[in-house]
């Protein structure tokens, strides 16, 4: 049950992204997709993964799964400690610091959800940097790299 309050808080906390990022819009144009693509496409990516956890019958087939409140609660405090921890270690490390708790959470192995932690955020800020053009805090990455 507590997969369906995460999932539905998830639906609940992208529709507040989305409706807050709205309005953005740069004064002069500099990025190709504009300021307010990135949370836009973040708010849908997390209300249709809120939205699965909400309408996925569990491997049994009944609606009502068990998932511990502690790793749930582990899983919480790592997306909160993404949005602290994003400009300091910049995009991929904190994707990768946010990613490990919570694929654990869900029953990974931590080589699992360290593999998936890194490719996530590697494939991630390529797509978004490279691709789209959109810029990404390096963080503590570009310091060891001696990058930008």
């Amino acid at each position: 049950m507590s997969d369906r309050i995460l999932g539905a808080a998830c639906v609940l906390v992208g529709a507040g992204m989305a409706w807050a990022a709205r309005d953005y819009a740069a004064p002069i144009s500099y990025e190709p997709v504009g300021p307010k693509a990135f949370p836009m496409l973040l708010a849908a990516l997390l209300a249709a993964g809120g939205l699965w956890l909400v309408l996925k019958p569990s491997a049994d087939g009944s609606w009502i799964r068990r998932v511990p409140l502690g790793a749930l609660g582990f899983a919480v405090l790592a997306v909160f400690a993404y949005a602290f921890l994003f400009q300091t270690l910049g995009f991929t490390l904190a994707t990768v610091v946010m990613a490990v708790p919570v694929g654990m959470a869900f029953g990974g192995s931590w080589k699992q959800a360290l593999a998936g932690g890194v490719g996530l955020g590697l494939l991630l800020y390529l797509g978004f940097d490279k691709l789209l053009d959109v810029v990404l805090p390096s963080g503590a990455l570009a310091f060891v790299l001696g990058g930008r």
